[in-house]
């Protein structure tokens, strides 16, 4: 009777070497990486053979799918619906809520499709999970975009009915004093493609300008401006209306978004911004074709075009498109 042996250095060899070859299976599993693994075939002829592999210093990560994204805690008991975000946070600091059987603290992240999240020792289902939510708001002047603001000064989830506000964060910002397009959303995800640089996702704008600039500042606008350091990334600009002597119209689109970029490049140029109106945010428009232009202060649901179309441009999957990825990457 013969034995054949496999010995491997690398458990991460064992998974891409071994996993088609019927028959063999571990007699020792490696706790280090100087620890070789042994096995067996199960017709047991003799052979040894050592398979040279390269190893890997980090420790492998588990595997999650690319189309879901970790968040904080706190947020995701939010959005689910299980708490408001400051009560989420009382419970996590009271050791309430645990991630893969492990209590956890402030700051921990969790993917609701890979890892499993109890709340007082019952599991978050599914069935927690609330509907995607997607809104595109007029936002009017002197309102905030954010969620809550120190200050007391009235913030856009405040024009939303209050059977809409559980979960819901705007996308990105508009300045207090500017006016238009903001989106919101319970999608972390879309959120994170959308706030991300690397996606480039236009945003237009509407501007008045004190003054006339010439075509040469114009010019430079379209080029980039140093602006902290390092200058703005090319803009499309053109002009709509002059008002000579008094103030220009133009309309710019961005693909970056810095802090009050616009006034701030604006004002380096010698002609500061009067008002500021954002149009689209890349395919969502405040007036699309043939429909009224949204009223200041109103908002409306996107339809599934509109949702689709702003999945495609950011390169990701609709919604309905994630459902069935998901049944197939947990077979």
């Amino acid at each position: 009777m013969r034995v054949r042996a496999i010995l491997l250095w690398s458990r991460y060899a064992i998974a891409q070497n071994l996993r088609s070859r019927s028959g063999i299976f571990p007699l020792k599993c490696p706790q280090s990486r100087e620890t070789p693994v042994i096995f067996v075939h199960s017709q047991l002829e003799v052979e040894f053979l050592l398979i040279p592999v390269k190893l890997s210093l980090k420790s492998q990560k588990p595997r999650r799918h690319p189309v879901f994204m970790e968040e904080r805690l706190q947020k995701l008991l939010s959005q689910w619906g299980i708490a408001s975000r400051r009560r989420a946070e009382q419970l996590i600091s009271q050791g309430r809520v645990r991630v893969n059987g492990q209590t956890v603290c402030l700051g921990r992240k969790a993917d609701p499709h890979t890892d499993r999240i109890e709340v007082d020792g019952i599991p978050l289902g599914q069935r927690h999970r609330p509907e995607l939510v997607y809104l595109l708001l007029h936002k009017p002047p002197g309102v905030v975009s954010t969620c809550f603001d120190p200050q007391g000064r009235k913030t856009v989830i405040e024009l939303l009915p209050p059977s809409l506000r559980q979960g819901i964060h705007p996308v990105g910002r508009l300045d207090a004093d500017s006016t238009g397009a903001l989106l919101l959303t319970n999608d972390g995800a879309l959120t994170f493609h959308l706030t991300h640089p690397r996606h480039q996702i236009a945003k237009t704008y509407r501007v008045w300008l004190h003054g006339n600039p010439p075509e040469s500042i114009l010019e430079r606008w379209r080029q980039g401006v140093p602006l902290d350091g390092r200058p703005t990334q090319p803009a499309r600009l053109r002009v709509l209306k002059s008002v000579p002597g008094e103030r220009t119209l133009v309309e710019v689109m961005l693909t970056e978004g810095r802090n009050r970029q616009i006034r701030r490049v604006a004002e380096l140029l010698g002609y500061p911004v009067d008002r500021l109106h954002r149009t689209a945010i890349g395919p969502i428009q405040l007036q699309p074709p043939h429909r009224p232009e949204l009223s200041r202060g109103q908002y409306r649901t996107l339809d599934s075009s509109e949702i689709d179309a702003l999945h495609a441009q950011l390169g990701i999957k609709s919604s309905r498109k994630v459902v069935s990825e998901l049944e197939e990457y947990r077979r």
